[in-house]
């Protein structure tokens, strides 16, 4: 007679020996978030061991907090003792790979919670929701940073290392973190940082200085859209990037968007390139569909946004005369880089 398994054995063998990834990345995420608000992340993130005392005196929270708090990030192995410093803690080794998985989630559900909580709004009127109902963009940058870290510009960074630009371009810089971390690599080479926003610019030039590449850095606050009309800060590059800004000028500003292709193209030095990472709608394989769903989604029904798929893309890029384009996929679900040649 065959004996089965007791109900406890079933439990056992069916899940308790099956990492539970879901249950991961939500703990990781929203310990992420509250580690995020209180401050305390960017103590931990510059990498050295460090104290709940310490941590408590710059940022004025009480001490005994901290220390639950950090207590409980060492229980989830999101940081570990320090070995050679007692009662300090550090970053676990694996911290920037849970910090990107965790990020998706972040950015899916509450960088985006307007979304979610007033969709039926947006649905019945969106322009009037829109003015209402704003995402918090503080919650997007950073979740946008942690996804970002390891899936956004991974293939535009090995595009432009190859490229080793003499003069590069970043179109919506942010806070000029991939122009910067080109120029520590590449001592000889200058840029320009183009952001709308001046409070990002500020820090660009602030963040270049500390990184010992600010008099190689020209910072212009200026929107993309000013490129059609005045391409001046394209002058002498040769190589130009672009990372998730185009799609805010679809589908009202295609026009424009067109003109400043076009003369991206015209600025550049001959063999020049342009890279530009991008999001793509409803990608149908396997590992990018359903986060490639939620990404159109948002940005068609709530934001107004066109994503353009590979073929419009290319197409885009050859009308603006590049020579070639070609494209490639990133590691962020619905992310690809198109990187168009001139002659």
């Amino acid at each position: 007679m065959i004996s089965l398994p007791t109900t406890a054995e079933n439990v056992r063998k069916r899940f308790l020996d099956t990492p539970e990834t879901a249950a991961d990345f939500a703990g990781a995420a929203a310990f992420l978030e509250i580690g995020d608000r209180l401050g305390i992340l960017p103590l931990l993130e510059k990498g050295d061991p460090v104290t709940a005392a310490e941590i408590a005196e710059a940022t004025g929270l009480p001490v005994a907090g901290v220390a639950d708090y950090l207590e409980a990030m060492t229980a989830a192995a999101l940081v570990q003792d320090a070995p050679r410093t007692p009662g300090a803690v550090q970053l676990a080794a694996d911290y920037e790979q849970t910090r990107y998985e965790a990020g998706y989630l972040s950015w899916a559900l509450n960088a985006n919670r307007p979304f979610i909580e007033n969709s039926s709004r947006f649905l019945h009127d969106r322009e009037e929701a829109i003015r209402h109902h704003d995402r918090d963009f503080r919650q997007v940058a950073v979740s946008s940073h942690w996804m970002g870290s390891k899936g956004f510009y991974t293939e535009a960074t090995d595009t432009i290392r190859a490229a080793r630009p003499s003069r590069m371009v970043d179109l919506g810089a942010g806070t000029g973190r991939l122009l910067i971390d080109t120029l520590r690599e590449f001592p000889d080479t200058t840029g320009v940082a183009l952001d709308f926003s001046a409070g990002a610019c500020e820090e660009a030039r602030r963040a270049a200085d500390r990184a010992g590449v600010g008099p190689r850095l020209e910072v212009v606050v200026r929107t993309i859209q000013s490129i059609a009309d005045d391409p001046a800060p394209l002058e002498g590059a040769d190589l130009i990037h672009a990372g998730f800004v185009f799609h805010d000028m679809m589908p009202e500003e295609e026009s424009i968007a067109d003109a400043v292709l076009a003369n991206c193209r015209d600025a550049l030095k001959p063999g020049g390139i342009m890279a530009i990472t991008e999001a793509v709608p409803y990608v149908r394989n396997s590992r990018e569909r359903r986060f490639s769903a939620l990404v159109t989604y948002y940005h068609r029904t709530f934001m107004g946004r066109r994503l353009l798929d590979e073929t419009e893309w290319k197409e885009k890029l050859l009308k603006a005369s590049f020579a070639k384009v070609d494209c490639v996929q990133a590691r962020f679900p619905t992310g690809r880089l198109f990187v168009a040649t001139k002659k």
